[in-house]
């Protein structure tokens, strides 16, 4: 149970030029037919801060949207993937939400992987802009998508990242406390008939993750047991997949990313929404600690199972994402 150094497979471009990169684009999209080749060139090379500046350029140089340029002209999950690299990164799980939420049912392993993978600055960005973007707190509308013990972990997560000190994103550890937090998880679950799930919820959707770390090993020596282990046996249905997410995220997040995109290929079809979410918004951040985590689990490299499950333009952008071994 480390902390670990990302390692993105996307770094800013170093001869950036935003207008000639905006040219080029529209070079790609005039006339008859589509250049894909170079859209996935210039727009997979570039950070997404660079594709904003791109995206600036191209309305005031031709009076025209980009995205709206770029979806006019390409279709499918090519399409889907070159869209949110466009997006801004934390409006683009703002979407990721509203669409996990949006019409009947809810994904509730979506909202599980985005709202529980992140530290309490994230949260608060992406509930920022929740509401700028659908004017509606994030909170309500969770409220509203989910019940019982699982709805109280999300909400606590979503409110409390704007309070100070909470889920706080500074890592300030506290080991007298953490072997207290372990105490009252074990005499919630393990050391009771039935359990208290507030407790649960309440410690981990609170502590900060080194915190937690810390916690988790207080726990393994009160129980002789891995939390994981209590949360399996105590816990149940979307809470226990969200709080083994924390867990995992907490422990190795690179892991738990590889997993899910191990779940987003693997049986009959795939999941190209989660696939596309998890490559595009990591590829900034730790793509390259999840690319060799996917190798080391299932010995195999996740190019080879992204080309084994996608295909033509739309499987040619996220290889590139991707990057080499």
């Amino acid at each position: 149970m480390s902390s670990y150094t990302p390692e993105p497979t996307l770094k800013p471009a170093a001869d950036f030029n935003a207008a000639e990169d905006g040219v080029a684009l529209r070079t790609a999209m005039k006339g008859f037919g589509t250049d894909e080749q170079a859209i996935i060139d210039i727009l997979t090379a570039r950070s997404n801060e660079q594709r904003q500046r791109i995206s600036n350029f191209f309305t005031q140089e031709y009076g025209r949207n980009l995205i709206e340029d770029l979806k006019s002209e390409l279709g499918g999950h090519f399409e889907d993937v070159i869209v949110a690299l466009m997006i801004p990164p934390v409006d683009y799980m703002a979407k990721q939400l509203h669409k996990a939420m949006d019409g009947i049912g809810t994904e509730e392993e979506t909202l599980v992987e985005i709202l529980c993978s992140r530290d309490n600055r994230e949260i608060a960005e992406i509930v920022e802009a929740y509401e700028r973007l659908y004017d509606r707190p994030l909170a309500e509308h969770l409220c509203s998508e989910t019940s019982g013990d699982f709805r109280r972990l999300l909400t606590l997560i979503v409110t409390n990242c704007i309070k100070q000190g909470v889920r706080n994103g500074n890592n300030d550890v506290h080991p007298e406390r953490a072997r207290e937090s372990a105490e009252m998880l074990y005499n919630a679950g393990e050391a009771k008939l039935g359990t208290d799930e507030e407790i649960f919820n309440k410690i981990l959707a609170h502590e900060c993750f080194a915190q937690l770390r810390l916690i988790f090993e207080e726990y393994k020596s009160i129980s002789g047991r891995t939390i994981e282990q209590a949360l399996r046996d105590e816990i149940s249905g979307e809470l226990k997949d969200a709080m083994l997410a924390i867990v995992e995220c907490v422990q190795s997040p690179p892991a738990f990313f590889a997993k899910r995109l191990r779940k987003a290929m693997e049986g009959a079809g795939t999941d190209d929404m989660t696939l596309i979410r998890i490559i595009v918004s990591r590829a900034e951040i730790d793509l390259g600690n999840i690319k060799r985590e996917y190798e080391r689990l299932y010995d195999k490299t996740l190019e080879s199972s992204v080309k084994k499950e996608t295909s033509g333009d739309y499987k040619r952008a996220l290889v590139a994402l991707i990057g080499g071994p």
